[in-house]
């Protein structure tokens, strides 16, 4: 099982903003170093809390720092801008990145976003269909441009301003072939948008603000739409987020990672709270659809979707997770505003270099694995 990272990321509202772009930077710099797979980032543009505006923009900045590490878009918005320009940033900043890119994708679902940019009324999901078709159209063809689809409002044609013996015209294609891999986050319980993942080789990523037991639902749609196509769904292309955090001793993972008002956790499930219950969105935390929302606290949020204790806590709780939900190719880690910094930093550690290999052990050693069937 490989170790991942994501973050939003998310900091409270009273942080400067160029420290706390200093310390995701950071964060990404030590996962690196630390041996994580790849590092995804969010991006927002009308939220105060979420730093980051344009993943591309923040990670291009981290391709000098960083050796092995995947640089992923978790994601780029994809009604928030016209498909030929995103088709034209990712393919060059993969070749920036010489293949550590992983192009994650989403409709973009903050609703400040799409008010400042006119488009709240819109149909983002479709609008976010529409753009990866292009995308895909774009990397796939060759000049002269005519991508034409039915149902379809961006229209890609360079004909008359084209002049193909200068270079005029032309639209790069990534460094990867035939295309970088794509990710999708999955937020609802048995989201049907998994089924269409899986007939296009996007892989999934399941939020870590979802309860353990409607993971196993990601899987089963994927592996539907992977059938429906006529292919093998590979566990490999499965990544399953969790908010995680390791201590040297109890005392200290039970206050830091949640009792303590000032812990990063509660602050980022506060947030994750508030603004789910906003958006008419619970159902996200519930473990049953007819869950009064209620019973949906913050206590009953950080009971099932964080994990917190010593090394050996952690991984007995990893395990019985995965016991839950069938294997899976990737755990990412979800980062979260360092309020003690050396607190962050040794959770990371610890979670590199003693969970995982544990976990991994156990796994190789034949700890038992049920496959969820829905």
């Amino acid at each position: 099982m490989r170790l991942g990272y994501f973050t939003m990321p998310v900091h409270p509202m009273h942080r400067d903003w160029s420290e706390t772009l200093r310390e995701d930077r950071e964060a990404i710099i030590l996962a690196d170093k630390l041996g994580f797979h790849d590092a995804f980032v969010g991006e927002h543009l009308a939220d105060r809390c979420e730093n980051v505006t344009n993943s591309m923009i923040f990670l291009s900045s981290l391709i000098e720092p960083t050796k092995n590490i995947k640089l992923a878009t978790g994601t780029s918005n994809l009604s928030h801008m016209h498909p030929v320009l995103v088709a034209a940033h990712a393919a060059m900043f993969d070749h920036m990145a010489q293949g550590r890119f992983i192009f994650g994708i989403s409709p973009g679902a903050l609703s400040s976003d799409a008010q400042a940019l006119g488009i709240l009324d819109l149909d983002r999901n479709k609008m976010f269909a529409e753009s990866i078709d292009v995308i895909l159209a774009i990397w796939e063809r060759e000049p002269p441009y005519n991508i034409d689809f039915p149902d379809n409002r961006f229209k890609v044609t360079i004909d008359r301003g084209a002049a193909l013996h200068l270079g005029v015209g032309y639209m790069g294609k990534p460094f990867q072939k035939p295309r970088p891999e794509i990710v999708g986050t999955v937020v609802a319980p048995f989201s049907p948008g998994v089924v269409l993942m899986g007939k296009r080789d996007f892989h999934p990523l399941s939020a870590n603000f979802l309860l353990p037991c409607h993971l196993a639902s990601h899987w089963t749609n994927y592996a539907k739409g992977k059938a429906e196509a006529g292919q093998q769904a590979d566990i490999s292309d499965w990544r399953v987020a969790r908010t995680i955090f390791v201590a040297d001793d109890e005392a200290t993972a039970r206050r830091y990672g949640r009792d303590d008002d000032n812990s990063p956790y509660r602050f980022y499930f506060q947030q994750m709270h508030a603004k789910m219950k906003r958006g008419n969105r619970l159902y996200v935390f519930k473990s049953h659809k007819e869950q009064p929302d209620d019973e949906v606290t913050l206590d009953f949020v950080m009971d099932h979707c964080v994990i917190a204790g010593t090394v050996n806590n952690v991984v007995d709780k990893i395990l019985a997770m995965r016991e839950q939900t069938g294997d899976f190719g990737e755990i990412v880690y979800a980062g979260m505003d360092w309020v003690d910094p050396a607190l962050g930093k040794r959770s990371m550690q610890l979670m590199a270099e003693q969970v995982m290999p544990r976990v991994n052990a156990a796994i190789a050693g034949g700890a038992k694995t049920k496959r969820a069937a829905g």
